[in-house]
């Protein structure tokens, strides 16, 4: 049942035009053994690493970041459209030495650096440079040009110091400083974003290219419209379910959008929905896989590290919100296909359970595994370790999911390219986060957000918000979040939002970022499947999502909604009255409840919804009672309309 009805030429158009990381050269001969054989070793090196001890930490990163460099050098262009120029190719050979000249170099002179202790000489200031240089080029290549500028500008801030406005101002560093500071510290370059990368985001990307290659994603697919596709607009809501479950594993908006969109977009189109809602339902169910239990793509393993939190204790507290993210989408889905009169697929277009179950029931299996050990307080690194294994292992059950030596080659090599845009990411964004502890940035950004803010947590708040969608719109979700934590989040702990809280509030929005327009990549990905407006379609999209928009300012103000500090009565009394006001929410943001609603019900819908998602019983009470009375309403209208036409 799961097979792409579009194109694999056209998929991978898209993926080039939305996803600059897929853009890369495609060799032949000598050049694409030599590529293959550098990407799987990078993989098996993780992959051994994690099961058999990693490295001290700089050694790690470092040997990490040099499979990095010499592998966007040599995939990628200088530019987007040249690919084949002799000279920069030549070039981009040369560069590809640097990288692995420059990472080598603190590996095979660690100790002689750290007996040096702070004293570099001319070899060791040119190497930083030189390292500095090809981080910031191999950004631009993979991930766009923003990043690599706002990073230069973070740099450009660290030497101007003493010339920047009085809240801004610092004594200024000498490139000397700057550039020691950003290479031979594991607060630069090989920072903890790095360092993240390198011990746990690989693997998890790495495990998803196993579950592509075993047919994770397409049983996902088939047991959402096993279960979903006969009931009322079936096709979207099994869109909405398989595409949350592969974008927790794959951290990527675009590439899950394109990838499951492919398939449920087409279907949403041939049951009746618009072409820009077809492709907002796969776009915004998409970018929610960062933000749903347990593996919430990249940015959450980041922030584990960031705050000292165990990484289930975040997971833990993301639940519920992720629930009912889900849930507005899904009940906006529902309301729409109701408006349009629309029904699910005929039975012999749905897949049976018990005929999945059997032919790859089993490859589920390493993601309960998954689940089972992050919950059981196990490190990432071994859950993801474990994860890999289980596939491989389980795949030789039957035949139709076994993996011949090619079939594992590839998915290691896949896996190795995959995760060089995040890597990357991680290393650019390393120069924005050692400025800011070398300048205490952090600090002044807390003061000036509470200087505008007035000291108030809303335009706080707002004003975070704002940054994150902005930053968002040219950032990768993970490098948006590891600025904003570095200089937003702080500001609003001082507020009063608990820590955890104030690092998804931030999560949230940059997730979130990826649907707004202008620049909704993962829309406009979903549009070129469809085939509808790119703008009307990111429109829509942030409509579905509205949930995603609204949550977190609810979480920040009371922290009951991430389980929090709260016990069994209120975790119960909170899950229920937020499952109502998602209900109102959806019904007021789509103008459906049981029937069309006026524009007086939809308001009420709206302060129905807010009252609801707002925990405490008073706020609950009045939601209740508006949501009853819009849901009186919508009844007497229908009763009024039955006896009218009797």
């Amino acid at each position: 049942m799961a097979k792409e009805l579009i194109a694999e030429n056209e998929v991978d158009e898209l993926l080039e035009e939305f996803d600059p990381a897929t853009n890369i050269r495609n060799y032949k001969g000598i050049m694409a053994l030599i590529i293959t054989l550098i990407a799987v070793g990078m993989s098996v090196f993780h992959l051994y690493t994690a099961g058999f001890g990693i490295l001290l930490a700089l050694k790690q990163r470092a040997v990490h970041l040099g499979f990095v460099l010499v592998l966007i050098f040599l995939l990628y262009p200088f530019k987007k459209k040249i690919k084949d120029n002799k000279f920069l190719t030549a070039l981009d050979y040369i560069f590809a030495v640097l990288g692995l000249v420059v990472t080598a170099y603190l590996v095979i002179n660690y100790r002689d650096l750290v007996a040096r202790a702070g004293i570099y000489t001319a070899v060791d200031k040119t190497m930083a440079i030189i390292a500095i240089l090809l981080v910031l080029e191999g950004a631009r290549r993979v991930v766009g040009w923003e990043l690599p500028a706002i990073s230069i500008i973070f740099l450009l801030y660290a030497y101007f110091g003493q010339q920047m406005p009085n809240l801004l101002a610092h004594r200024g560093f000498s490139i000397d400083r700057i550039v020691s500071h950003m290479y031979f510290t594991t607060e630069g370059i090989f920072g903890t974003p790095l360092g993240v990368s390198a011990k746990y985001v690989f693997l998890f990307i790495l495990l998803g290219s196993f579950a592509k290659r075993t047919g994770l994603g397409d049983l996902f697919i088939d047991l959402s419209m096993a279960l979903a596709g006969r009931s009322t607009g079936g096709p979207a809501k099994a869109a909405v379910v398989s595409s949350g479950l592969m974008g927790s594993i794959s951290g990527s908006s675009v590439a899950n959008t394109v990838a499951t969109g492919s398939f449920t977009i087409p279907l949403m189109k041939s049951i009746g929905y618009k072409p820009k809602f077809a492709a907002a339902v796969e776009s915004a169910a998409s970018t929610g896989g960062q933000i749903m239990p347990p593996i919430m793509g990249a940015a959450a393993f980041i922030m584990a590290e960031f705050i000292e939190t165990p990484y289930s204790q975040i997971a833990k507290a993301a639940i519920l919100p992720a629930i009912l993210y889900y849930l507005a989408v899904g009940l906006m889905v529902h309301f729409e296909a109701k408006k349009l009169g629309l029904s699910g697929l005929e039975k012999d277009q749905v897949p049976k359970i018990k005929n999945i179950l059997i032919t790859r029931g089993h490859m589920i299996i390493p993601l309960f595994s998954i689940f089972y050990m992050l919950f059981k307080g196990y490190t990432p690194l071994k859950a993801s370790f474990m994860g890999i294994i289980l596939s491989f292992v389980l795949c030789f059950v039957r035949a139709d999911t076994r993996m011949s030596l090619q079939d594992l080659i590839d998915t290691l090599e896949e896996g190795a390219k995959a995760a060089l845009g995040v890597a990357v990411a991680c290393a650019c964004v390393g120069f924005i986060v050692g400025v800011t502890t070398l300048t205490g940035l952090g600090l002044k950004f807390t003061a000036i957000t509470l200087s505008l803010s007035g000291g108030k947590l809303f335009p706080a708040l707002f004003f975070t918000m704002v940054a994150c969608t902005i930053l968002g719109t040219g950032l990768p979700t993970t490098a948006t979040y590891i600025v904003l934590a570095s200089i937003a989040a702080p500001a609003l702990v001082k507020l009063g939002v608990p820590l955890l809280a104030a690092h998804l509030f931030v999560l949230y929005f940059g997730v979130v970022a990826d649907l707004t327009p202008p620049a909704a990549l993962a829309a406009y990905a979903g549009a070129g499947i469809a085939g509808s407006d790119p703008l009307k379609t990111g429109v829509t999209a942030v409509k579905l999502a509205i949930a995603g928009f609204v949550v977190p300012f609810i979480f920040a103000y009371d922290p009951s909604m991430l389980l929090l500090n709260t016990t069994v009565g209120e975790v119960v009394i909170i899950t229920l009255s937020s499952l109502l006001g998602v209900f109102a929410l959806a019904g007021g943001v789509l103008g459906y409840l049981k029937r069309k609603t006026s524009i007086i019900e939809e308001i009420l819908l709206l302060a129905s919804a807010i009252t609801l998602l707002i925990p405490g019983w008073k706020t609950d009470l009045i939601g209740l009672i508006i949501l009853s009375g819009v849901w009186f309403l919508q009844n007497k209208k229908i009763t009024y309309i039955v006896e009218k036409n009797a």
